[in-house]
């Protein structure tokens, strides 16, 4: 039996994976977290084979929770399952730790399908995605601008994206401006640009902000 650890932030997305898994013989969902402290705290008390992890969860960036996670239980395997195209989130979360990857448009048998393949040590990517993987590590392609940035980096990109200044980014994510005004420097250089219109511009056109 695969024991599965629902993580997502909405009650109902929650009991509609719940069901969809409940149709199978070899699935049992065990539990469910709506935050990331959540998760912790259950990945500590006890033992899971997959965990269907949404990446935007209240008390933390999903992407950080991916890497704590590989390193502190590495045996576990993650499911990505969010509502961001694969061109935003996916590398960044294979690069993470996760074992799969999902959107919340696929099909309900593909989250099945999903769940066994990574339970039994394999991966579940979609054909475009195997694509890019292989061609980056082939060194035939070296992704598109924001996948240079550091996880810390991509997640002042979106802040300055979505029209934050530095001051209130520095705000939210509790460090000082000094340290975010030097992170934009570098998110600027990396990704070529000069003003945060442009990575306003950029996060619009990639669907990385509204």
């Amino acid at each position: 039996m695969i024991k599965v650890l629902v993580a997502d932030d909405h009650s109902v997305v929650r009991r509609g994976l719940r069901q969809i898994l409940a149709e199978t013989h070899d699935i049992l969902v065990g539990g469910e977290a709506s935050t990331v402290q959540e998760v912790r705290q259950l990945v500590r008390d006890q033992r899971w084979d997959v965990i269907v992890l949404d990446l935007n969860m209240p008390g933390g960036s999903g992407i950080e929770l991916l890497t704590e996670l590989r390193k502190q239980s590495p045996s576990v395997r993650v499911l990505v399952l969010t509502v961001y195209p694969e061109g935003q989130y996916a590398i960044r979360a294979i690069r993470a730790g996760a074992a799969g990857f999902l959107t919340k448009e696929s099909a309900p048998e593909r989250l099945i399908d999903a769940v066994r393949k990574i339970a039994g040590g394999g991966r579940y990517v979609s054909a475009e995605l195997a694509e890019t993987l292989a061609s980056l590590v082939a060194g035939e392609a070296q992704g598109v601008p924001h996948e240079r940035l550091s996880n810390r980096e991509f997640e002042i990109f979106k802040m300055l994206a979505s029209g934050l200044t530095v001051s209130q980014a520095a705000e939210r994510l509790e460090l000082s401006v000094k340290t975010v005004s030097t992170h934009r420097t570098r998110i600027l250089k990396k990704m070529e640009m000069k003003t945060n219109a442009e990575l306003t511009h950029y996060g619009m056109k990639n669907r990385i902000v509204e």
